[in-house]
């Protein structure tokens, strides 16, 4: 303890230290809230069990790999009075994201983590009861919950007292869901930044064509991980509306609200589809600006071929005729200076003349080069 810890008596937080693993917040029949954290799941099920409405968070700690996380939400659920063979099927099975035993209904919904263009779905279980709802999630996606924990109170307190039990379990639950789309529905943004800072990339020429490959291939895979994100929430939603699961209301006003909440996934799905369109485009434009490159990069090539060729014929046909003259056979001295000068030049201006008119009519010199 230091020494202004001493003077005020209060211990101050090292924020390297882990919450706790269990939170909840409760209300009793009389309408008292309680919430609290703590390590013990006999103090949450205490409570938790006599209250009218309870909301129970869990983070597992142990997430080094999903096996870990997968038996330690197993060993959380079990504590809080879940059947061992519900829960049990529920998580081993990874496409299963509804399952409803009556009087124990299990969800599952994705928790989108982003860094770069790395998107991550982590699982979050909702398992229900009659009167509380148990959320168990890894301990990376901790801080997504710390806004609903702090504002946990009034959550509950919105919840009207003479509701029925799965009118105030539904309203809660479409809460918790509600939160975590909203923090899902953020990552769209960081993805879309990373998708200006890749546009700006493909307009630049200079851009080698080896960096872009890895960051379209890796855009593109982070919106397809979106994307199967999104889907399946919608699914979940699908399902707990149409299920008819006996812990789910039957109030079309509070259902109702549960199809807003399908809207809004759907129109994040909308966005996330045109940005994928977008960059589709980009690619089509980005494939039309390197084959105008490589056209051009032809004609250069072609039109050095060309002068190349008159150039060579220039050379060559003089230096054949000097060959030819130079041999003993023809007796040529100072006295055949004059018309020995003005056959090679002759022949270089005619031959020259000839070549380049005759790579003119088949068309390959630019006509901008004429």
């Amino acid at each position: 303890m230091n020494d202004a810890e001493k003077l005020t008596g209060k211990v101050t937080e090292n924020p390297e230290q882990k919450p706790k693993r269990w939170f909840y917040v409760a209300m009793s029949p009389g309408g008292t809230l309680s919430k609290s954290e703590t390590d013990s799941s006999t103090d949450v099920l205490e409570t938790c069990t006599k209250a009218v409405i309870a909301w129970i968070d869990y983070v597992a700690w142990d997430s080094s790999d999903e096996t870990s996380f997968k038996n330690e939400a197993f060993e959380a659920a079990k504590q809080l009075g879940f059947s061992e063979p519900f829960v049990s099927s529920f998580i081993t099975q990874p496409y299963l994201n509804y399952e409803d035993l009556d009087t124990e209904l299990g969800l599952k919904v994705p928790c989108v983590q982003v860094n770069q263009l790395n998107v991550e779905s982590l699982p979050l279980f909702l398992f229900l009861k009659k009167n509380f709802i148990l959320t168990i999630h890894p301990s990376n996606v901790n801080r997504r919950f710390l806004r609903l924990r702090r504002y946990a109170d009034p959550v509950l307190k919105k919840i009207p007292s003479e509701a029925l039990p799965e009118d105030r379990l539904t309203i809660l639950l479409m809460r918790i869901i509600d939160h975590n789309n909203d923090r899902n529905f953020e990552h769209l943004r960081q993805i879309e930044e990373r998708g200006d800072k890749l546009n700006e990339s493909m307009i630049d020429p200079y851009t080698p064509r080896s960096k872009l490959g890895p960051e379209i291939y890796n855009m593109k895979h982070a919106l397809i991980n979106y994307l199967n994100a999104l889907w399946d929430t919608v699914d979940m939603l699908h399902s707990l509306r149409y299920g008819d699961a006996e812990l789910i209301t039957n109030d079309d006003k509070i259902l109702e609200k549960l199809g807003i909440l399908v809207e809004e996934t759907n129109s994040q799905i909308g966005l996330a589809e045109h940005m994928s369109e977008v960059l589709a485009s980009g690619l089509e434009v980005l494939q039309s600006i390197y084959n105008n490159q490589l056209q051009n990069l032809n004609n250069r090539l072609a039109l050095i071929m060309t002068y190349l060729t008159i150039i060579g014929t220039a050379v060559l046909v003089p230096n054949t005729i000097a060959t030819m003259l130079g041999n003993t056979v023809f007796d040529i001295g100072p006295k055949d200076l004059g018309w020995y000068l003005a056959l090679i030049i002759g022949s270089t201006i005619v031959a020259t003349s000839l070549v380049y008119w005759w790579v003119k009519t088949r068309g390959w010199i630019p006509k901008k080069m004429d």
